[in-house]
């Protein structure tokens, strides 16, 4: 496999095998953050628990309703906070690096929808 950027409207992802210590990337039109593999799987497996839970939540509240779910791992913290239809999220690195980054909801679709192609985890 060969080094993959995929981008989109507020939304960048990406994979490098051949990098020596931060294969991934994740970003938005601003700004970037280089992630080892090990953090970059656990972002997206956390990005993709957090969709899942907001889907499932879709049923459960009503339109006007907003709410926040967390998920976390020793690598990342991950919010989403908005309607089950469209929610903006964050995350903050736990691994030293002291890094925090924020996607806007109209990013996210496109955002999970690279995420979950991006390479198999």
């Amino acid at each position: 496999m060969e080094r993959l950027i995929k981008t989109g409207s507020g939304w960048r992802i990406g994979w490098n095998p051949n990098a020596h210590e931060f294969k991934g990337l994740v970003g938005t039109d601003d700004w970037a953050i280089e992630l080892t593999e090990a953090e970059l799987n656990e972002f997206c497996r956390l990005l993709a628990q957090l969709a899942d839970t907001m889907k499932q939540l879709t049923a459960e509240l009503m339109d006007e309703e907003k709410i926040a779910c967390e998920a976390e791992s020793d690598l990342l913290w991950m919010e989403v906070e908005g309607y089950p239809h469209e929610y903006s999220l964050r995350f903050i690195l736990n691994t030293g690096r002291g890094v925090e980054g924020k996607w806007n909801a109209p990013a996210l679709p496109g955002l999970l929808q690279a995420a979950e192609t991006l390479k198999v985890f």
